[in-house]
């Protein structure tokens, strides 16, 4: 079948008149880039839905809730939102073939807001995963899920923007997170965001709202990452020293004076009892400003130091006490677990 252009230098305008031509071609053109949109969308959803699952969650106390997940192995596993499935004592999936069966929970992480399911059941077709740095603002990306319980629902957007940050139910920051205008609702939640080419690149996880067109998905390789820590573990350890504390801004005369990189940091407010922050020396008062090698100007930015690896490593916090440079050891333990409230 020839193209537009194609067809028309081989069958001409049919006497259309030679002004009105070049807005009819215009017309034809935009017809045909519509169309080949819509044939991407329509193959990408083709290529994923049969991954995507409706899940429905029972609470001890409240009403019955649902959201999304999709299967990324061929046998059983699932990724959704953690605050989808967060303290449910039963977790049911829906298949797209009507199958329905009970999930087991392998592991969840609040402060990521990711989850990983597992069923056991036949002949299921896992979501291939892509790549999601290799995304681009302005890229076309479908969404799929189940909003409001209308199962297997498919909407197209854009990616607006790349390398923005979530405050989780935690309280920490998710970092690298997806913003996209791709419309998601209530329901939507641990649904696949997917690429042209059916590759998912996303987990749709928040809507701000009454924002219209404000919707972000946690990048895929971020759930890669945590969903093998989950699988294998069933959690994700992270560091902890056992301080509460502020942001604080740095009096410019130490800064000046000491030639800091920052003009803030975190004020030490409060230290449990036999923690890593107590057995270290850190005093409250002190202003945090390094760790190891680390600029730290905020909390955020202790948290986002603290992750697996530093469990039971030495290290080097730098503090303001009053106004001199003091340099500590300490040694991080293994965070509490936490709650998504």
């Amino acid at each position: 079948m020839p193209g537009t252009l194609e067809w028309i230098s081989q069958n001409g305008l049919n006497g259309v008149d030679d002004e009105v031509a070049p807005a009819k071609i215009a017309s034809l053109e935009d017809q045909e880039i519509l169309d080949a949109y819509s044939q991407a969308v329509i193959r990408a959803a083709e290529r994923v839905s049969p991954a995507v699952v409706n899940v429905e969650v029972r609470q001890r106390q409240g009403a019955p809730g649902n959201g999304s997940g999709f299967l990324f192995t061929p046998d059983g596993l699932i990724l959704t939102n953690s605050h989808v499935v967060h303290r449910a004592v039963r977790v049911d999936v829906t298949l797209t073939d009507g199958r329905r069966m009970q999930a087991d929970l392998a592991g969840e992480d609040p402060d990521t807001d990711l989850a990983v399911l597992r069923i056991d059941a036949p002949g299921l077709t896992p979501a291939r995963l892509g790549d999601s740095h290799s995304l681009r603002a302005g890229q076309v990306v479908i969404a799929i899920g189940n909003p409001y319980g209308f199962q297997y629902s498919v909407t197209a957007g854009v990616v607006s923007a790349l390398g923005r940050s979530l405050r989780s139910r935690s309280g920490r920051l998710i970092d690298d997170v997806i913003q996209t205008d791709a419309a998601l609702n209530p329901g939507n939640s641990g649904g696949p965001l997917v690429t042209a080419q059916g590759l998912v690149v996303g987990v749709n996880t928040a809507v701000i709202l009454p924002a219209q067109g404000l919707c972000f998905a946690i990048p895929i390789n971020t759930a890669k990452l945590v969903a093998g820590r989950l699988i294998k573990d069933g959690k994700i350890r992270r560091g902890y020293l056992g301080m509460g504390g502020q942001n604080v801004p740095i009096p410019r005369r130490l800064v000046r004076a000491y030639r800091l990189p920052a003009e803030s940091g975190v004020l030490v407010v409060s230290i449990e009892d036999g923690s890593p922050a107590q057995r270290a020396g850190l005093a409250e008062g002190n202003v945090v400003i390094r760790y190891g090698q680390h600029v730290v100007t905020s909390i955020d930015d202790l948290h986002r130091r603290l992750i697996d690896d530093e469990v039971g490593v030495r290290s080097t916090l730098t503090v303001l006490r009053g106004a001199e440079i003091v340099s500590l050891d300490i040694i991080p333990g293994e965070s509490p677990a936490r709650t998504a409230e």
